[in-house]
């Protein structure tokens, strides 16, 4: 079993992720901090291309929690429902417009309690808006981040609560603010659940994996 990894270790492995991608990119496609927030939402059990091509006309029309409103939650469904779960997540959409007009003045909050109170935002969707948009060190953990910790021993733990703590206890702070979109790009295109792209990874030499494939 792969154990943490030691202070030194990671640090060599998130310096070779700067030199290579100085600035990680999301790949889920917004405009504002709203339409985030309702991409982020969109995405849960579904992929990011997936969601990028239903948002894509529908953030032409509403781009905001008033416009969303306007809309209306079936006009909504007819842009969303190629993605699962599509009705639960237009009833939390249409919910969580209402409360932002109603208690946000139409603001999206910056507090990870205020994103967390509205319908359909969990602490991953919380994490990944107070990263990338108002550019805070949180760390939203997902399969690939959660499979990557445990796989190269950087951030070990049962579920993704401990992940997270683990990121921010092993993980130096100057790498805090990308850590999570390095681990996401990597674990999604690199250390793949099945079958890990070993021969293309740029941290090989430090990872101790018994999934190893070199």
């Amino acid at each position: 079993m792969v154990k943490q990894l030691d202070y030194n270790t990671i640090y060599a492995i998130f310096a070779r992720f700067r030199d290579s991608e100085p600035e990680p990119k999301g790949e889920l496609n917004h405009v504002n901090a709203y339409t985030l927030v309702v991409a982020v939402a969109l995405s849960a059990q579904s992929t990011d291309v997936g969601v990028n091509k239903a948002t894509k006309a529908l953030f032409k029309v509403a781009d905001t929690p008033e416009k969303m409103l306007e809309l209306g939650e079936d006009a909504l469904i007819s842009h969303i429902k190629t993605i699962g779960l599509y009705k639960t997540k237009a009833k939390n959409v249409m919910k969580a417009a209402r409360i932002l007009v109603d208690e946000f003045g139409g603001v999206v909050p910056s507090s990870r309690a205020a994103l967390v109170s509205l319908p359909g935002v969990g602490r991953k969707t919380a994490n990944v808006v107070l990263n990338m948009w108002f550019k805070q060190p949180a760390q939203a953990v997902d399969t690939h981040i959660f499979r990557f910790g445990n796989r190269t021993g950087v951030a070990k733990g049962k579920d993704v609560d401990a992940v997270e703590r683990a990121i921010e206890d092993h993980i130096p702070a100057e790498f805090q603010q990308h850590a999570h979109h390095w681990m996401i790009l990597h674990g999604r295109y690199i250390c793949k659940a099945r079958t890990p792209v070993c021969t293309n990874c740029i941290i090989a030499e430090f990872c101790e994996s018994e999934d190893k494939n070199l």
